[in-house]
């Protein structure tokens, strides 16, 4: 047995055996669940850390078992729990979290943690360790850990940071550090894959036959990037709000911010950076836009804040989102989106974010994890064949609604040949019924435009309706 086996070790919580901060956690679930509550932060704030810990925790449950905790650490841990040291969780966390944890995991011999009047942080942490037991080991991974290493008979790190490795790394016993490269965590939380949808603020130009004109497809590309930044703003906002329930769902639990593998501090600093990117580009453009771009950005929101949790409604949101990129690419590049192509857009996308819901939902039956993550939307299981009927029929009326199109007027002053444009119909009825069938077989991602930038299908069907436009044109 080596000479600190029996020596008690002292365990820190956030950061450390998990690897994000419980409480912002909760103050999202806190504001996701409960907003008025955003009025009553700055009061409970005032009256101290220790108080405002308690006010949030006691009105937001965190689901120990799901939270992002350091592996390797953890394996470290219960093999010292084996041999028979004794452990103490020891965490500026509010208690409820921390017996939350403690209860959890069976492996702690006792529990220190804030309450409602003392934040046991730094110099009160250590005093409250040392009263009951002198001689101690730490694990810990920041600053305010420091005047726990300096006392410590033995010092254990965990994704340290800089300054905890300058000062403390020739010294600590056991260092454990799993954290992934920085530019690939941001472009997983960024996901520009999918600022594919944005293209769609290039069809007006599309339409109206203007891709030749440099300054047109300009405009079109500021207005791009500026939507692209925009989405990635509330993908970050998005992933923030929903990170219990990402943790619940068997695949989005991977996410940067779930994971904890990205800091929720380098989340909130990246939204405003983003907002003012997009909103920037947008001042290069015409004022319809902005006011287009500041619509989406407020319905987003609403739809990461609430939306998303109402049956119905958080699908007809996001086809309603999908609608405002072509009025966006149409205000951009001075030309008419139609109301045939509006109305075409808005049932083949409302059809798109039915998939979304019955790929999300049959992924949850199928992994038994119904329960929890239905906590935070609007639908069931039972739900999935009455999902299916309305996607299926909103994507056949899209294409009903394209034919109408094709016996417009309109066609006939921008085609040479506009009999061509039928061909358009049974590829667009192919694509959207195979997208259906795919899903119902359980074989659709849940976000199907991603999914149909890696099917060979859909560039298929994609080059040959290039092929059917030039010609008609």
């Amino acid at each position: 047995m080596s000479e600190t086996a029996t020596i008690p070790l002292c365990v820190d919580l956030d950061g450390t055996l998990v690897k994000l901060d419980t409480l912002l956690q909760a103050i999202f679930l806190l504001l996701r669940r409960h907003p008025v509550c955003i009025l009553k932060l700055p009061g409970w704030a005032a009256r101290g850390k220790a108080y405002l810990k308690e006010q949030i925790i006691s009105r937001v449950d965190i689901d120990a078992a799901t939270l992002p905790y350091h592996m390797e650490f953890l394996e470290f841990l219960k093999a010292e729990y084996d041999s028979g040291r004794p452990l103490v969780l020891t965490t500026a966390s509010n208690y409820r979290t921390a017996r939350a944890v403690a209860d959890h995991l069976d492996i702690f011999s006792e529990t220190l943690a804030s309450d409602s009047e003392v934040n046991l942080k730094g110099q009160v942490k250590l005093d409250a360790i040392q009263k009951n037991y002198p001689v101690f080991s730490y694990a810990g991974n920041e600053q305010s850990d420091f005047l726990l290493w300096d006392k410590a008979q033995e010092i254990i790190m965990v994704n340290p940071c800089t300054a905890a490795k300058k000062k403390f790394g020739s010294l600590a016993l056991h260092v454990f550090d799993d954290r992934k490269p920085g530019l690939k965590l941001w472009l997983k939380a960024l996901r520009p894959s999918q600022w594919l949808k944005n293209v769609l603020v290039f069809l007006p130009m599309l339409l109206a036959h203007k891709f030749t004109d440099t300054g047109t497809f300009m405009q079109a590309v500021l207005a791009f990037f500026a939507f692209s930044f925009a989405a990635s703003t509330i993908y970050v906002l998005n992933d923030l709000f929903d990170l219990s329930a990402d943790q619940h769902h068997p695949r989005k639990r991977n996410r940067p911010f779930a994971s904890g593998d990205l800091s929720l501090w380098v989340g909130m600093a990246t939204i405003p950076a983003l907002f003012l990117l997009s909103i920037g580009l947008s001042l290069a453009l015409p004022v319809n836009f902005m006011l287009t771009l500041l619509v989406y950005f407020v319905l987003t929101t609403l739809y990461s804040w609430r939306l998303k949790q109402l049956a119905i409604l958080d699908v007809l949101t996001l086809a309603g989102l999908y609608a405002m990129r072509v009025i966006g690419g149409s205000f951009a590049t001075a030309t008419v989106a139609s109301s045939w192509f509006i109305e075409f857009t808005g049932f083949l996308f409302l059809s798109l974010a039915l998939v979304k819901r019955y790929s999300e939902l049959r992924e949850m039956a199928s992994s038994r994890r119904d329960e929890p993550d239905n906590r935070e939307r609007g639908y069931q299981v039972e739900d999935l064949t009455l999902l299916a009927c309305f996607g299926a029929a909103s994507s056949y009326i899209a294409v009903f609604v394209f034919t109408l199109y094709l016996d417009s007027s309109k066609v006939m002053e921008l085609y040479t040949n506009p009999r061509w444009l039928w061909l358009l119909c049974p590829l667009l009825l192919y694509w959207v019924t195979r997208i259906w069938l795919l899903a119902w077989r359980g074989k659709m991602d849940d976000d199907p435009l991603a999914f149909a930038t890696t099917d060979l299908h859909t560039y298929v069907v994609g080059t040959l309706s290039i092929l059917i436009v030039l010609t008609a044109i």
